[in-house]
């Protein structure tokens, strides 16, 4: 893997692991360790590179409960905001309750592009959440039992809610609001990134994951 060529010693390495684990940026890195910043920013790209490998390498198939949902990434521009709005870039993303979030970015939102990727990711006869979002009446014909949730209205049924899909999304803006702007060619690295960094836990556990897989 690309770690292993990296000209730097295996300490160094293994500080710019954990830098990165604490989502420490490339710059302030390079700074505390005497570092070229481009230099980090290469490290950091590669162990991205190692982290969509890896989610590859480890891909299964959701069941279940499972929750779905489409977000849209971009820089800040007026007008239409959300679905619909130019220029943002569309990510969909299926998380099994109690389980692993996996994120697509996709070309659109539409029932078309969306249950191709839901008919691959997930077990048929799964239970599938879902906002009112029109695309997803797909699911009320399919080999897959739906529950649409309304959030303009009020209800009491605990299982009936998307509320895990949602709180990923919220950890993975965050992540990513910090580096303001990403180039829309890397956006890919970034997003499974924030993939990564809900799946495996803590920064400690993230870190033992990244050892194991660079071999440090």
């Amino acid at each position: 893997m690309g770690l292993k060529r990296c000209k730097l010693s295996r300490k160094t390495q293994l500080r710019l692991l954990e830098f990165f684990v604490l989502e420490v940026t490339a710059r302030s890195a390079a700074d505390v360790l005497g570092l070229q910043a481009n230099t980090v920013a290469l490290f950091y790209r590669k162990v991205r590179e190692l982290i969509v490998e890896q989610a590859a390498a480890n891909e299964e198939l959701l069941g279940g409960e499972v929750e779905v949902k489409e977000s849209y990434f971009g820089g800040v521009r007026k007008g239409k905001r959300g679905r619909g709005a130019l220029g943002k870039v569309p990510v969909f993303s299926l998380l099994k309750r109690r389980g692993k979030v996996f994120v697509i970015p996709i070309s659109d939102a539409k029932a078309t592009t969306l249950m191709p990727i839901i008919r691959k990711i997930i077990q048929p006869d799964s239970i599938v959440y879902t906002d009112t979002f029109g695309s997803y009446s797909a699911l009320d014909v399919s080999e897959f039992h739906h529950s649409r949730i309304n959030h303009s209205k009020l209800f009491a049924d605990k299982q009936n809610h998307i509320n895990g899909i949602e709180n990923f999304w919220n950890q993975a803006k965050r992540v990513l609001r910090k580096y303001n702007g990403i180039p829309r060619q890397n956006f890919f690295l970034f997003i499974k990134e924030c993939e990564f960094r809900f799946n495996h836990g803590s920064p400690k556990q993230q870190l033992k994951t990244l050892r194991g897989w660079a071999n440090l």
